[in-house]
């Protein structure tokens, strides 16, 4: 079979059996835990922030009040770096997960790397105040669609930029890039004067990074025919460098159908079976 129709299939049949606010922990209705919103928290107060640091730079926590030792996905939105706002995704919700929804500073009031400097704090902030609220620092998972695809990748392989705020990258438990660029961003290219249809790998591109012990990823892109231009096929080199250097854990999924601005829906089911597998895994570890 068709390698690229056997996973459309798979995805296909797995998101046609989930129905609308399916838990893929199982809980029973009765023992579902209660959830708590803290909003407009600020991620970023150092002494010489910017008034614009200062409105931008928040994020929403999502979690299971009377759950302890949780998983907890930091959720970038997209907008090509330029809009865009921080929601917690419905599909994510009551699933037994915390989210952290992150607002970051946008061009053309900053230019790069501003943005990927915020999305780096905000995991580091996560990092350093989940266990507060009752979550495990070692099942933060980042993921983000489009722009918040490629910050995900970013801060994920890119070791520097969280270093900078204390944290080891590969202490993420998880990367989950929604249909996010792996060639440097077509925003970061404009601010230089670089043509968008003109592709540059340096060192503002995922792509630029690949190394074998970065942690687990999985790539989603929407069907190659409908996505933005190269969208699929820079992820899918991505992917196959990720091979070449023998990364342990590292999948890509096309959804055949779904257009760049539609398959973030069909893509987060894959996400919460994602977080499932590397928590049972690191478990069973664990026991061992």
């Amino acid at each position: 079979m068709n390698l690229k129709y056997r996973r459309s299939l798979i995805v296909l049949l797995f998101v046609s059996h989930l129905t609308p606010g399916t838990n893929l922990w199982s809980q029973d209705k009765a023992e579902a835990p209660k959830y708590k919103t803290v909003k407009n928290i600020p991620y970023r107060n150092e002494p010489n922030a910017t008034d614009y640091m200062k409105e931008r730079c928040r994020l929403d926590l999502y979690y299971p009040a009377q759950t302890k030792n949780y998983s907890t996905v930091v959720w970038f939105h997209g907008g090509g770096l330029k809009a865009g706002n921080r929601s917690i995704p419905k599909a994510l919700q009551n699933k037994g997960i915390a989210v952290v929804a992150v607002n970051y500073r946008l061009h053309p009031k900053v230019k790069a790397p501003a943005y990927i400097e915020d999305a780096a704090k905000s995991v580091a902030w996560t990092f350093k105040n989940i266990k507060k609220y009752g979550g495990d620092p070692k099942k933060i998972f980042v993921s983000g669609h489009s722009a918040g695809g490629y910050l995900t990748s970013m801060i994920g392989f890119d070791k520097r930029w969280l270093k900078a705020y204390g944290v080891d990258a590969d202490q993420i438990a998880g990367l989950i890039p929604y249909s996010g660029h792996t060639i440097t961003h077509f925003t970061v290219r404009a601010e230089r004067g670089i043509d968008g249809k003109q592709p540059i790998i340096d060192n503002l591109a995922p792509l630029f990074h690949v190394r074998k012990d970065s942690p687990p990823v999985l790539l989603i892109t929407g069907d190659r025919k409908l996505e933005l231009l190269g969208r699929y096929e820079e992820n899918a080199y991505f992917w196959r460098m990720l091979k070449v250097v023998e990364h342990p854990d590292a999948e890509i999924m096309e959804l055949d159908g779904y257009n760049h601005g539609q398959m973030a829906e069909p893509a987060h089911p894959l996400l919460l079976r994602f977080i499932q597998r590397i928590v049972k895994k690191r478990q069973e570890k664990s026991s061992n």
